[in-house]
């Protein structure tokens, strides 16, 4: 079987008092007999190469291993270096104002259209959210730090984890991946 690239976006990776140096990190997917084992940045982005016909079997497989290993629950977002592209090309807010931040929170699965809706309706001065695929995206109008609204909230709203990444980390990674996805 053929191998693929996939992108693991990690939750609760050098935040939070869970400091994890990105060797070990590497190191604890090598273990797991995953090919080409990259990080990008030390926020918890992994590349690398395996012949998984079935993503959310292998996400379950790596949480495992890095509870195991780590001691503390790890959510894993799997995406193609293609799903990447698609979200970083992505547009929920096209005229959104340059001095905003966009964040993108990865997800497991689609949020069922009810989700969708209480997401929405978190929406406040400074923030609005957006709920596309197996993606979330909030826009904060100014700084995250004064935003009244938070990841545990937005995870509270959607009744599932999400990691947060920046637009211009997924940019990065899309740009970086998708020319060398074999």
């Amino acid at each position: 079987m053929p191998t693929r690239k996939f992108i693991a976006f990690l939750r609760a990776i050098n935040v939070g008092g869970h400091t994890v140096k990105m060797d070990r990190l590497r190191q604890l997917f090598e273990a797991l007999k995953l090919g080409n084992v990259e990080t990008f940045i030390a926020s918890g982005n992994v590349i690398f190469d395996f012949p998984a016909k079935d993503a959310r079997a292998l996400e379950l497989k790596i949480e495992s291993h890095l509870k195991e290993s780590l001691g503390y629950a790890v959510s894993t977002f799997l995406r193609t270096p293609e799903e990447i592209a698609r979200v970083a090309a992505y547009q929920p807010f096209p005229a959104a104002p340059e001095d905003s931040t966009l964040f993108v929170g990865f997800l497991a699965s689609s949020p069922s259209t009810e989700v969708q809706a209480k997401v929405a309706g978190c929406r406040t001065p400074i923030d609005e959210f957006h709920v596309h695929d197996r993606e979330v995206y909030w826009l904060c109008h100014k700084r995250f730090s004064d935003s009244p609204f938070s990841g545990a909230k937005l995870e509270k709203a959607l009744g599932m984890p999400t990691t947060l990444r920046n637009l211009t980390t997924v940019k990065k990674l899309a740009e970086k991946y998708t020319a060398k996805s074999p």
